[in-house]
């Protein structure tokens, strides 16, 4: 199936100049593009555009898990007859294996998984394995060791209604793909046999597959509802893909388990030589554990650690990853690039700092150095085609697709004269045609960058809190930047003092958290949203006309040029966009994030009056937070605050049942069976309440 564009829009302003840019940029076979799109000029539309055309599986990489999450819904909305994917870090907690030499400190790896992003990582590979028209937004954990895809499609196994095929040996296939029986309770990752009835639920969906079998005949094959066990539809045929990423067939399994011990043996000789008894005992009692473990289930906690042995790698190679299942061709978008690319490249370093320290004292063995994140330099290998995305693409994004070439990067403020030199001599291709850097400033909808004031710090609340109450009175939203955590927090619980409706996000806020706050955002239940670096890149909250960055010249990272940018942008979704800085004085970088957004207001202003455009707020629907699938939804109250159904409309209370059942069914899939039983009896209690109202 092909990649099919649904919008009910067309590209406008300076939509069609950046997609014709990017795909004759692409088409003449660049490595490296860069879309430079201010905020609210339609980046994601240009992006899908770009998709329909080339035709290719896509990755996006965003750096954090609500952004991805934000743009996973966009593109399932444009792309709906496609796979479309969302894959990040399935941690909700997440505690990594450590050691403290100092005290003596051994911190044992503990982990809080969240099953309904696991089912969705699981989806997202296994679409990549069976379809062409994939398209996946993750985080920066897609260069993280994942399973190789050789052995995870080696070991997938599909099954033909009207084939022969023993049941035994089909239970025998789904232990080794490292499926569990459970006859009482069947949960993802589950099989249950029932004389000749085999039910399956795989690790990327939440129905039953039933198997009749007559003899060895594969006789029906249906997908059920797996609450109701209502028939969803009969099937031909299906497949089923391991249960975990981390899957070896049986002979390199044997052949692995035997390269373990000969590098246990050695590193034994290696430690008792160096009169470390102690470190090689431990390593001995806990290597030969995990042997056990591997030689009798195929699995064991921590087999990442082994992934290196398990895959036959060399020493110090790359691990797989989710970019190994795509195709070799594969397009790669990396948004919000200024944070994305950093992000990339600091990941490997403090990952092998922690690992050196439990290798040298016998916890592991040294090939657990290879379960790691890519390096910067191994990530750009794996790339074909690349577009950086982003308002304010750093020197980076800038050069490389100015000379196309992957040399070591040094930053301007840090470069030698002789380095300069050399970078100033390479050939660039700026003034070629296609360029390779596409600037898309105009808006379609004519709205300008947002006017900016600055204020004292003095009394900086006070007048926040006017600020917001004239806001409020127009039904329009705000967000706040502060500079930590603490300071988001203390201002939320002091504006709600003042009878505000106020929440924060900060990375403590889990994922799932963050996107019903944003949601509710948009919906009204809060006015305003406080935060500190969350709030910047790549949130689409139109309803939101001010924005107001407090302590603003307190120079440094949280307060740099690409900050401002960033932050003033999130109110360029509205017709009536401001933003303020509580400053005492003018630092060099708001001096130039101001010069920089006067400047594109003047350009946007131009344009308008040169067609004759009348700027309008922009109008997005406000979509379903679970990722399984968008759809639109009318405003209602929210789910975090108790409501009166007598107030409501028959379309409120409808689509407050239809949230509490969402969310109800989402608890139980992670596990919080009294979150969903406090669903269930709202629910309940609600449809009581409309019997009674009927009467």
């Amino acid at each position: 199936m092909k990649f099919q564009l649904r919008s009910k829009f067309k590209p406008a302003g300076d939509q069609p100049r950046a997609i014709e840019g990017l795909l004759k940029s692409i088409e003449a076979g660049r490595k490296y593009q860069t879309l430079l799109g201010v905020t609210g000029s339609g980046k994601t539309f240009v992006m899908c555009n770009v998709v329909e055309k080339i035709q290719k599986p896509t990755l996006i990489i965003s750096h954090n898990k609500t952004l991805a999450a934000q743009l996973a819904s966009e593109f399932q909305e444009f792309f709906p007859d496609n796979a479309v994917h969302y894959f990040v870090s399935y941690y909700d907690y997440y505690q990594p294996e450590a050691y403290i030499p100092r005290s003596d400190t051994y911190i044992e790896k503990e982990t809080e998984i969240n099953e309904e992003i696991d089912r969705l990582r699981n989806a997202a590979t296994q679409s990549l394995l069976s379809r062409k028209d994939v398209l996946i937004v993750a985080s920066v954990s897609c260069i993280y060791g994942l399973g190789n895809p050789a052995n995870y499609l080696e070991l997938s196994l599909k099954i033909k209604k009207g084939e022969s095929l023993k049941r035994d040996k089909l239970l025998r296939r789904l232990t080794d793909l490292q499926f569990h029986r459970n006859d009482i309770d069947l949960q993802r990752g589950t099989f249950r046999v029932q004389g000749d009835v085999v039910e399956i639920i795989l690790s990327s969906e939440d129905s039953i597959i039933r198997m009749d079998f007559f003899g060895d005949v594969v006789e029906k094959i249906e997908r059920l509802d797996a609450v109701s066990g209502h028939l969803i539809k009969k099937l031909d045929e299906f497949t089923i893909f391991p249960a975990k990423h981390f899957v070896t067939p049986e002979d390199k399994l044997k052949a692995a388990i035997e390269n373990v011990r000969t590098e246990l043996d050695e590193r034994l000789k290696t430690l008792r030589a160096e009169g470390k008894i102690l470190e090689a005992a431990r390593l001995e009692q806990r290597t030969n554990f995990d042997i056990e473990m591997l030689t009798n289930t195929g699995f064991v906690a921590g087999i990442e650690n082994y992934s290196r042995v398990l895959e036959g790698r060399e020493a110090g190679s790359p691990p797989s990853t989710l970019i190994d299942y795509f195709p070799d061709d594969f397009l790669l978008f990396i948004d919000e690039s200024h944070q994305t690319v950093p992000q990339i490249g600091a990941m490997y370093e403090g990952d092998r700092s922690r690992k050196s320290t439990l290798i040298e004292y016998g916890f592991r063995l040294p090939s657990a150095l290879d379960n790691r994140p890519l390096k910067f330099n191994e990530f750009e290998k794996k790339i074909h085609q690349a577009v950086f995305v982003s308002a304010t693409p750093a020197e980076f994004e800038i050069e490389r697709s100015l000379t196309q070439q992957e040399t070591k990067f040094v930053p301007k403020s840090r470069r030698t004269p002789e380095e300069q030199s050399i970078i100033d001599t390479r050939p660039k291709l700026k003034d070629m045609d296609p360029p390779s850097i596409v600037e898309q400033i105009i808006r379609p909808t004519g709205l300008t960058d947002p006017t900016i004031e600055i204020k004292p710090i003095k009394n900086q609340v006070d007048d926040l809190i006017e600020r917001i109450k004239e806001r409020v009175d127009k039904h329009q939203r705000v967000l706040v930047a502060t500079l930590t955590k603490r300071m988001a927090e203390e201002l939320t619980e002091y504006l709600k003092e003042d009878s505000i409706k106020v929440a924060y996000v900060h990375s403590d806020v889990e994922t799932f958290d963050r996107l019903e706050i944003l949601r509710d955002l948009r919906l009204g239940i809060y006015d305003v949203l406080v935060g500190i670096n969350l709030l910047r890149e790549g949130l689409d909250l139109p309803e939101v006309s001010l924005v107001a960055i407090l302590d603003a010249d307190k120079e440094g990272f949280l307060r740099s040029e690409t900050f401002f940018m960033q932050m003033m942008g999130r109110a360029a979704r509205h017709l009536q966009g401001h933003a303020v800085l509580y400053a005492n004085h003018l630092t060099g970088s708001m001096k130039r994030a101001i010069d920089e957004t006067n400047r594109r207001r003047k350009v946007q202003q131009d344009y308008n009056k040169a067609h004759g455009i009348t700027p309008q707020s922009i109008q997005k629907a406000i979509a379903d937070s679970r990722l399984a699938g968008s759809k639109t939804v009318v405003q209602a109250p929210g789910l975090h605050e108790e409501v009166d159904p007598a107030k409501m409309t028959k379309e409120e209370i409808k689509f407050y049942l239809d949230e509490l059942e969402e969310q109800m069914d989402l608890a139980a899939k992670n596990l919080e069976f009294e979150t969903a039983a406090k669903m269930r009896d709202r629910i309940q209690e609600i449809k009581q309440i409309k019997k009674l109202q009927k009467r």
